[in-house]
């Protein structure tokens, strides 16, 4: 079983976007393919993150015919916040989060768990978005952004999850209004040794990546 935790340098970077294609193309190589979102907030009525990747699953793998919304965002809170915040400071239920892998990782051979926000998003007093990638024994894929700032945004993850000796690579996901990227920050990443893979362009070199490490 092979288990990879797409988070991001912050909130609205492309989370469930990159994962969404991500399940595309691992299936495309005939790899039985299920993921999850274990915490999803500002859910007024529906988790639409989880929602956007079930409806992915249940057309990539059959074994997902019977999967409900509740098995994909097993916890959810209506206030768009960290999860410390809009759970009111709610203790973090591991085994109701264990049990919903185990549940979903019976239909697949690779599982991907999609985090909310970012690495220290704190989810309770105790643990943060960072330590759930722990908890789980996963490999990582760091999305980030191509917008001013990206590098100093990009670094400070990197760092925090070298850190934690958390095995991981990069990916960028660059939008329409990022045309300055190639002007302001590509050069540095490619000068510090880092490939500037992107999501729209490279998914079958990041998931060959995401295989290996």
């Amino acid at each position: 079983m092979k288990r990879i935790f797409i988070t991001a340098t912050n909130t609205n970077i492309g989370k469930t976007y990159t994962t969404k294609l991500l399940l595309e193309e691992f299936a495309f190589r005939g790899i039985r393919v299920g993921a999850i979102k274990p915490i999803e907030t500002g859910v007024a009525s529906f988790p639409l993150d989880a929602q956007e990747i079930l409806t992915s699953l249940k057309r990539l793998n059959n074994e997902f015919k019977d999967i409900k919304i509740d098995d994909i965002a097993p916890i959810t809170y209506k206030l768009p916040a960290a999860p410390f915040v809009a759970s009111g400071n709610a203790p973090l239920d591991l085994k109701l989060l264990d049990d919903a892998v185990e549940k979903i990782e019976k239909l697949c051979d690779l599982l991907i768990i999609e985090g909310a926000g970012g690495l220290y998003t704190p989810i309770d007093k105790d643990f943060m978005m960072i330590d759930l990638i722990s908890h789980f024994g996963a490999s990582a894929l760091l999305v980030t952004h191509c917008s001013l700032g990206c590098i100093n945004d990009t670094l400070l993850s990197k760092k925090a999850l070298d850190d934690k000796n958390i095995k991981y690579t990069v990916a960028f996901n660059c939008r329409e209004n990022d045309n300055d990227f190639a002007i302001t920050s590509k050069d540095y990443f490619l000068k510090s040794n880092l490939d500037v893979l992107k999501v729209g362009e490279n998914i079958k070199e990041i998931c060959d990546i995401l295989l290996e490490i």
